[in-house]
């Protein structure tokens, strides 16, 4: 379904409640599979979520993960240490055609019995599960941080745990602090040293254990674009978010300092306001190399800004939903943007020209649909597949019309 977004004028004030991290939801609900004395509150209601808790069910031969890259690496892991357990693995279009090559390497590395379907390097995958006794794997830093995490989060039912060095510059720290915290919050000992991460063995939790899921950062970056495009003088406050938060795009609160947005906290809640105008005549810089996911939102933010951005540490951008530099280069350039991209970076040039009732691509990617939905607020524009949202934040739409947007079908 296909939304036209009038262009709009946001209230003066607003509160929204954000749905649990996708990030730290899923890698709970794998924890919570292999110890079910852990409970978890504010879960993510993000289908990729769903995906997750439905894979994990056991009650399929087949799994099919969909658009969900994060239970692909994740399950796969799971399911290669799941003894006498046959599963087949395997997602959508896009799905087969997004590398697994460097986990699956690593897995059988270490033991496990996978085999690719059709592609090699791809899924579907064939996962027989077994025991897994080697301890020791190394693996190249410079990938997603999501094939790491997957090991780690399997670490500690390993029969002697896991040494995981890692080889050159890494990607993602936040994501990879993220799953070690997690562990360590159910009683496993870990330590990351230099370039290599241990993870001891621990059968078993020897008390319930309740974790609450804090809300979305990366969700929370549209209303950061959202009010940095507002006046002087406009407010969202969300819930729920700790000023010591374990996600990487938490970065955001000093980022878009840059744009006339500060961040307070009270409690569980921040709130965004619009302090100042924006007067960045030299454009952003930034290095994403730790929160990619936000990338988007960034750009899209300068580009209903005017301004210029240089934008690097994207390489992961090109094996996501869809090719996300590309993606962004078409759609900006269709609303009347110039802007270059490399393996690596993108660069806005600054512009004040930003076409009307332009239709906007998204790929099948919900990043896509999100990010440029805050350009609402400076023309009209139509996001075709609106409900790609869903993957990661089902309120979205609502919680705009909650903001003042005008959204028509």
């Amino acid at each position: 379904m296909h939304l036209k977004l009038h262009q709009s004028q946001i209230k003066k004030e607003s509160h929204i409640t954000v749905s649990g991290s996708k990030s730290e939801s899923n890698r709970l609900l794998l924890l919570q599979a292999q110890y079910p004395k852990i409970s978890i509150s504010n879960l993510s209601d993000s289908d990729d979520s769903h995906v997750m808790q439905k894979g994990l069910s056991g009650h399929f031969d087949v799994v099919d993960i969909h658009h969900a890259g994060t239970a692909m690496r994740f399950l796969t892991a799971y399911f290669s240490t799941q003894p006498k357990k046959e599963v087949v693995l395997t997602g959508s279009e896009r799905m087969k055609e997004r590398p697994i090559k460097i986990l699956v390497d690593a897995l059988k590395n270490l033991g496990a019995d996978i085999t690719y379907m059709e592609n090699d390097g791809c899924p579907p995958l064939k996962i027989l599960g077994k025991e897994l006794v080697k301890d020791k794997v190394t693996l190249n830093a410079h990938v997603s941080s999501q094939y790491i995490s997957a090991l780690l989060l399997v670490a500690p039912k390993l029969k002697n745990g896991l040494e995981l060095t890692l080889k050159g510059a890494i990607t993602s720290v936040p994501y990879i602090k993220m799953t070690l915290s997690l562990l360590e919050q159910i009683g496993v000992n870990t330590t990351f040293k230099d370039n290599v991460i241990t993870v001891s063995p621990k059968p078993v939790l020897d008390k319930e254990i309740e974790i609450i899921v804090e809300s979305d950062w990366s969700s929370a970056s549209y209303f950061y674009s959202i009010v940095a495009m507002s006046p002087i003088g406009s407010k969202i406050a969300l819930s729920s978010y700790k000023k010591n938060s374990l996600q990487g795009d938490s970065e955001l609160e000093t980022i878009y300092q840059q744009f006339g947005v500060q961040t307070s906290f009270k409690k569980n809640t921040i709130t965004l306001e619009k302090t100042s105008e924006v007067t960045l005549e030299k454009g952003v810089e930034l290095n994403l190399v730790n929160c990619p996911d936000i990338a988007q939102t960034i750009a899209v933010t300068c580009l209903g800004l005017g301004i210029s951005c240089n934008l690097v540490g994207l390489h992961t951008l090109r094996i996501k939903e869809t090719d996300r530099l590309q993606a962004l280069k078409t759609e900006i350039e269709k609303l009347g943007g110039q802007i270059d991209i490399t393996d690596n970076s993108l660069k806005l040039h600054a512009s004040n020209k930003l076409l009307r009732n332009i239709e906007i691509n998204t790929y099948n990617d919900h990043r896509m649909a999100m990010a440029f939905a805050p350009l609402a607020l400076k023309t009209d524009i139509l996001i075709k597949n609106a409900y790609v949202v869903t993957k990661s934040y089902k309120a979205f739409w609502d919680d705009l019309k909650t903001l003042g947007f005008k959204i028509s079908q």
